[in-house]
């Protein structure tokens, strides 16, 4: 190496980007300059997802999914510090780190922080845990807020699509209080884990304005009234100003600066800069350079969110939020989703993968995926007869119903695993396809089409998304997008670029038009897709109520 290239190496800056997944969170060191990825650590949570039981034993009833806050301070101290060294990187070459967590994930934490799960006599109280995104058991308080707004005419309930969801923060909240009246009275901080892993590096609690919108209910700087919220709850009427109402900071703006503690877990400096908290979804959006009206990224791992910002505001339905500035400055940022994608196909294949298929597949050096995923690339659309409706966790958009589930028809004796596998593909791609059609249909139109995400990955997914939607596919060129997109926010937060804009010119990386629509197999997918609408509006828009009397059912026998 040259002196001149010793000194250029001397010279750089760095940043740190760390997302907090379902199952794991990852650490990647960026250069500043480029946004090259110099490398990547990966630190599984140690508790995963309780959704059957409480660490101590304690059960959880049906459609509960809590996690452990431990476990996101555990890959501060491994995941940061792996990834720093694997790099080569001087800590004092660092000069800021960004979080993004997935949402809404909402804990309940006394006023300096501590979890609530963490205090002596409530470590078997499963309300005093954080609840994850895909926390569902919410959907009878969700219902009554959306019917409440209805009734009401309350003005924010546009900017949802129409209906709030179990996942999201006063849902969860109002399901504590009436579940669990002494968790809810002990809880003196009600907070985004977006925020709380920010407060726990910096020092300070500041609410970002992603999730305050899209998850918090804020729109145009109000929250839903006391006098709305005491109709739904008379103990309810203070939950904004007692426990949730923060001051608002917005995206790539500074948080604070790094505690001494945090520098001692991360093996960084002591004072850089920390960025505000975001999104895993809403920060891929500039990491794949997503920054012009109509492209839409859809982040596609165990669910899929899409996100795309626009210079048009429009009520669109099913929605799970449209937000000022929610993504980019300057834009209103809409946010759609799929509860479950990868989460399907790793149930299909714990449930639907035969022994006899498991020994060719290791025969083959394949895992269970890649073995599925080849048999079924053979196919022409529609040989295996099936269609399948992609709500095995329910339905975030367009209908907004996390009591709906799966659906397949067309099973025959001579069904196989690979034509099930097949179909489920298919089926999240008609749902992307669905939500695509309520934007264009209220207005607001979809230019293009970026693929983030693990699943990624799948080249015959990729195509069947493509043919399905009838749109090109790009890529995000970056296996840790959300990671990514929090280091250029934390970028920006340091001062080393004006805004996000800028950073997602110099940093972001995608490939452009990686899948193309092949016109025959779409013309073949329009039919089928028609057929998909059929079992979606019949089972979903209350011509059929089996599933919610199923469910009932089946909370009626545990």
């Amino acid at each position: 190496m040259t002196e001149t290239q010793d000194q250029r190496k001397n010279a750089e800056t760095y940043v740190v980007g760390v997302d907090f997944g379902t199952l794991s969170g990852r650490a990647v060191v960026v250069r500043v300059r480029d946004g090259a990825e110099l490398a990547a650590a990966e630190h599984p949570y140690t508790h995963a997802v309780l959704d059957r039981e409480l660490p101590g034993g304690t059960r959880l009833p049906p459609d509960w999914a809590l996690q452990v806050p431990s476990d996101y301070i555990d890959v501060l101290r491994t995941a940061v510090p792996e990834a720093l060294a694997l790099s080569g990187v001087r800590p004092d070459q660092v000069i800021g780190i960004g979080t993004d967590f997935t949402a809404c994930t909402v804990l309940p934490t006394l006023g300096d922080g501590t979890p609530l799960c963490e205090l002596p006599g409530l470590i078997d109280r499963p309300h005093a845990y954080p609840k994850l995104w895909r926390h569902h058991a919410a959907q009878a308080q969700a219902d009554r807020i959306t019917a409440l707004a209805e009734e009401r005419k309350e003005p924010w309930l546009q900017r949802y699509g129409g209906k709030i969801s179990s996942e999201w923060e006063f849902a969860k909240a109002l399901q504590v209080l009436e579940e669990d009246p002494e968790v809810y009275r002990r809880t003196e901080r009600w907070l985004e884990a977006a925020d709380w892993i920010v407060w726990r590096l910096c020092g300070r609690y500041v609410r970002n304005a992603c999730t305050a919108g899209y998850k918090g209910q804020l729109q145009d700087g109000a929250y839903p009234s006391a006098d709305y919220l005491a109709a739904l709850n008379p103990a309810f009427a203070d939950f904004v100003t007692a426990k949730l109402e923060q001051p608002i900071a917005q995206l790539g703006e500074e948080a604070g600066t790094l505690t001494a503690e945090a520098a001692a877990w991360t093996g960084l400096v002591e004072g850089i800069t920390v960025c505000v908290g975001n999104v895993d979804a809403h920060v891929t959006a500039p990491a794949a350079k997503a920054v012009q009206p109509g492209q839409m990224v859809a982040i596609m791992g165990t669910s899929t969110c899409h996100v795309m910002s626009s210079d048009r505001q429009a009520s669109v339905p099913g929605m799970c939020g449209i937000v000022d500035g929610g993504i980019l400055p300057g834009l209103w940022g809409y946010e759609a989703g799929q509860s479950g994608v990868g989460d399907i196909f790793g149930w299909f294949v714990r449930t639907g993968f035969p022994a006899s298929y498991a020994e060719e597949a290791a025969a083959l050096g394949r895992d269970p995926h890649e073995h599925l995923t080849a048999l079924a690339a053979g196919q022409k659309v529609g040989e295996h007869g099936l269609i399948a409706l992609d709500w095995h966790s329910g339905n975030r958009s367009v209908l907004v119903d996390h009591d709906l589930s799966g659906v397949l028809v067309g099973l025959t004796l001579s069904t196989r695993p690979e034509d099930v596998y097949r179909a489920l593909l298919e089926a999240t791609a008609f749902g992307t396809r669905t939500i695509i059609e309520a934007f264009e249909s209220a207005g607001v139109p979809v230019e293009e089409l970026i693929v983030a995400g693990g699943l990624m990955k799948n080249p015959l997914l990729m195509q069947i998304y493509a043919d399905v939607t009838r749109r090109p596919l790009g890529v995000i060129g970056s296996a840790q997008g959300p990671a990514l997109g929090a280091a250029m926010h934390a970028a920006v937060a340091a001062g080393a670029y004006p805004d996000i804009q800028a950073a997602a010119h110099a940093m972001g990386k995608a490939e452009r038009d990686v899948y193309r629509p092949d016109s025959e197999r779409a013309a073949a997918y329009d039919r089928f897709y028609a057929e998909y609408r059929l079992l979606h509006d019949y089972f979903g828009r209350g011509t059929n109520e089996v599933m919610h009397r199923l469910r009932r059912l089946r909370a009626n026998s545990m």
